[in-house]
């Protein structure tokens, strides 16, 4: 069945029937994003939530002087969204890129809020990802603000496991905070 790997995530915290899983996967739009692709750039508004199947995503935005800033990552089985966006129907500030060749299912706000009315138990199922992803910005924020790099490199390792050995070590350091150069400096003392 195609669709298990998203409905083993939905089962981790709600329980579907098989007609409430066909009118879930009915709204599913599978899409395949090539290596280096955006499935949103910055100053579009997000109209979908991606569940990916196969490959990574990473969100990240660009400052005034041309540097990324990497917020996250979507390997299989993650979900991701510009939220502010997907939320507000606003023009986002988040690029989310195709790391290598992904195939993600979409799923429209449009059909998510559709959802909320055939299958009220997904108001539940999205409520605790909000919830989720508000409490790791929250602990990443102050991750941050608080500890060493190689402590927030710890906790990389902890949140992406799988990612460890295969991102380039540039965008690693984004995502923790410091340079290319410094990084490779602190892995060799490790």
């Amino acid at each position: 069945m195609p669709h298990t790997l998203i409905l083993n995530n939905i089962a981790k915290h709600i329980h579907l029937t098989p007609d409430e899983q066909a009118v879930f996967t009915a709204m599913l739009q599978p899409r395949t994003i090539k290596r280096k692709q955006f499935l949103l750039t910055d100053g579009d508004i997000c109209k979908h939530s991606a569940f990916v199947t196969q490959g990574c995503l990473r969100g990240y935005t660009v400052d005034k002087n041309a540097i990324e800033h990497v917020l996250s990552f979507a390997p299989v089985d993650w979900w991701m969204a510009d939220m502010y966006s997907l939320i507000s129907q606003k023009p986002g500030i988040l690029n989310i890129e195709a790391l290598e060749e992904t195939q993600v299912l979409l799923l429209s706000k449009h059909n998510q809020e559709t959802l909320y009315k055939q299958v009220p138990k997904f108001e539940h199922f999205f409520r605790v990802l909000i919830e989720n992803s508000l409490v790791a910005s929250q602990q990443r924020l102050i991750d941050g603000l608080s500890l060493t790099a190689e402590d927030r490199y710890n906790n990389f390792c902890k949140r992406y496991p799988t990612l460890i050995n295969t991102l380039p070590h540039k965008q690693i350091a984004s995502y923790i905070g410091v340079t290319p150069e410094f990084f490779s400096r602190m892995r060799s003392r490790k």
